[in-house]
């Protein structure tokens, strides 16, 4: 499998010259964690709202002041066309949550551990819904009406 699979796109970004309120506010609306720092069409950095709330606000910041004041600018990154390994190794090799996605050097996407958590869940449902049926013979679903609730 793809990381072009899994991954979240498009990307949420901001310029390197917009405010920490103006990220928190676009995090806010777009429900991410992160937002990528692109500048004349190239990745400069990621911020993440830990960033915005510990080196940010927390650090005494005012919401006006700029981005690139608080973005990680060494940016750890995969290429969109690279299988799923590579971005397990990357994840565990670096520690980061979030792995931006390139394609010809361009940012198309971001991969989140939590894109991968939920795969492995996916693919988890899917091998446990034979084994419940061979072990309780019964088949996977909703339980029957009127049953599956346990009395005190």
């Amino acid at each position: 499998m793809k990381v072009s699979e899994l991954m979240a796109t498009p990307p949420m970004c901001v310029a390197p010259h917009d405010s920490l309120a103006e990220a928190t506010r676009l995090m806010a609306q777009s429900a991410v964690g992160s937002l990528l720092v692109i500048e004349d069409g190239a990745l400069r950095g990621i911020v993440t709202d830990r960033d915005i709330a510990l080196r940010g606000m927390g650090g005494g910041l005012a919401p006006e002041t700029r981005i690139d004041a608080v973005m990680s600018a060494r940016v750890t990154v995969v290429d969109v066309n690279d299988d799923l390994q590579v971005a397990y190794q990357t994840f565990r090799r670096t520690g980061v949550r979030r792995l931006p996605v390139l394609s010809e050097g361009e940012a198309v996407g971001v991969l989140a551990i939590d894109d991968l958590f939920l795969d492995v869940l996916r693919r988890l449902a899917d091998l446990l819904g034979p084994v419940a049926w061979s072990v309780l013979r019964e088949p996977p679903g909703p339980p029957p009406e009127g049953g599956g609730s346990v009395e005190p």
